[in-house]
C-alpha cells in the first residue's frame, strides 16, 4: 500500500499520479457546479446534494449513517487501499466537506485538490465529459466519534472558556444584516461564537492561503483557545475552517453537523444573537 497523501495537493501532484490504479478522484461539487458537463478524467460524483447526505434527515448536508456511507463509497469504487482525491468546481468550497466525512468514517487516505477544477484547468490539464466505468470497492466505514457534533454539544461548548466556535458564513449573515438563503431560518448567530468567513482563508482564485497566513487567522479568531468547533449554514463551509485547522495542526477541530440549518430553526427555541 502506498504512503498516505498529504492532506492538500496541487494540480501537478494529481496529474503525475492520475493513471495510478489505486487512485480515485471524487467530484464533490454542489449547487450550480453539481453534475458539471466537464470533469477531471476518471472523476466520480461524491454527491453531497444527493445520497451522500442523510436521506432521512430534514436538514441539508448532514452525515449519513455509517452503513449508507459505506454503501455509497463502495459504489464509487473506493477500496480501503485506495488513495482518494476530492475536488469541487468552485475551487475550495465543498471538497473539504467530503474530506472531513471520509476522515469521520475512519479513512485517512484522502486529500483535497487545492483550487479544485479551476486550478486543474488553469494548469492546462485535460477535462472530459465522459464517465469511465469502474468496479465496486471494498471501503469499510470505521466511524470516529467527535469529528462531527450535534447541537447539544455545541450548546455546552458555547459556555466553555476553552472552546472557540467559529462561524464560516459571511459577516452580514453572522450579524443578521443579510437574509438567510433558507428563508424559514432566523437571522443571526450562535451566542458567543466568532465570525470567520471561509473566504478569509482563501486566495482570490479559490486556493488555501499559505500555512503561516492560515495559522495567523485561526489563532486570532480562536484567541488561542485549545478546542475548536466550526459552524456555517449547513455544515459544508464549516469544513473549510476545520480542514484549515487540521492543516495548521490544531489538536481538536470538529464540525457542527447541520449548523445554522439546525440551530436557526424557529422551533428549536435556541438563543440567537445579532450584531457583532
Amino acid at each position: 500500500m502506498t504512503a498516505l497523501p498529504p492532506p492538500l495537493v496541487d494540480a501537478a501532484w494529481l496529474a503525475a499520479r492520475l493513471d495510478r490504479p489505486d487512485l480515485v478522484v471524487l467530484d464533490a461539487s454542489v449547487g450550480a457546479h453539481r453534475h458539471a458537463a466537464h470533469r477531471i478524467p476518471g472523476a466520480r460524483p461524491f454527491d453531497l446534494d444527493g445520497p451522500l447526505s442523510d436521506p432521512s434527515s430534514e436538514l441539508p448536508h448532514t452525515m449519513p449513517s455509517a452503513a449508507d456511507f459505506q454503501r455509497e463509497l463502495r459504489a464509487l469504487g473506493v477500496h480501503d487501499r485506495s488513495t482518494v482525491i476530492v475536488y469541487d468546481g468552485a475551487g475550495i468550497y465543498s471538497s473539504p466537506r467530503a474530506w472531513w466525512m471520509l476522515r469521520a468514517m475512519g479513512f485517512d487516505r484522502a486529500a483535497v485538490l487545492d483550487g479544485g477544477l479551476p486550478a486543474w484547468q488553469a494548469a492546462g490539464h485535460p477535462v472530459t465529459a465522459d464517465r469511465l466505468p469502474h468496479s465496486p470497492g471494498d471501503f469499510t466505514a470505521r466511524p470516529r466519534p467527535g469529528l462531527l457534533v450535534d447541537r447539544d454539544t455545541v450548546a455546552a461548548a458555547l459556555t466553555d472558556p476553552a472552546t472557540a466556535v467559529l462561524d464560516a458564513r459571511s459577516h452580514d449573515r453572522f450579524t443578521g444584516d443579510a437574509p438567510e438563503p433558507r428563508p424559514h431560518l432566523r437571522r443571526g448567530h450562535l451566542p458567543g461564537s466568532t465570525s470567520l468567513p471561509f473566504t478569509e482563508l482563501l486566495t482570490p482564485d479559490g486556493r488555501y492561503l499559505p500555512l503561516p497566513a492560515l495559522r495567523t487567522r485561526l489563532t486570532t479568531a480562536t484567541a488561542h483557545r485549545p478546542h475548536l468547533i466550526t459552524t456555517c449554514g449547513s455544515g459544508v463551509t464549516a469544513c473549510i475552517l476545520a480542514f484549515a485547522a487540521h492543516l495548521t495542526t490544531h489538536p481538536t477541530p470538529t464540525v457542527y453537523d447541520g449548523s445554522w440549518s439546525d440551530w436557526g430553526r424557529p422551533e428549536t427555541h435556541l438563543p440567537v444573537a445579532t450584531g457583532t
